[in-house]
């Protein structure tokens, strides 16, 4: 059985591109919003998302990506900062 969201990614060093595709594959939306921002906040290389095997639309493609990345921003700046999450919203605006 399929498993309902794939991410593909590939671990790539500064000018060594990795030729090995690695995939992550859960039923958990938040797990996989999740996985993303962490790829994100590694620098790892992000090669595709899907939704039940079909690669996701451009559109949303990037919508994912954005919500991810807001939500690694908004962890970065409650690490830094040591604020609450509250604070980091009424602050900064961060939807995370």
């Amino acid at each position: 059985m399929l498993k309902k969201y794939t991410v593909e990614y590939s671990l790539h060093f500064q000018r060594h591109p990795s030729p090995e595709r690695q995939y992550y594959y859960t039923d958990d939306p938040l797990a996989y919003e999740e996985f993303i921002q962490h790829l994100l906040e590694k620098g790892v290389g992000v090669l595709g998302l899907k939704h039940d095997g079909v690669d996701l639309a451009p559109a949303d493609f990037d919508r994912v990506v954005k919500v991810a990345a807001s939500a690694a921003a908004a962890n970065m700046i409650r690490v830094s900062l040591r604020i609450p999450a509250e604070e980091e919203r009424f602050r900064f605006g961060f939807s995370a």
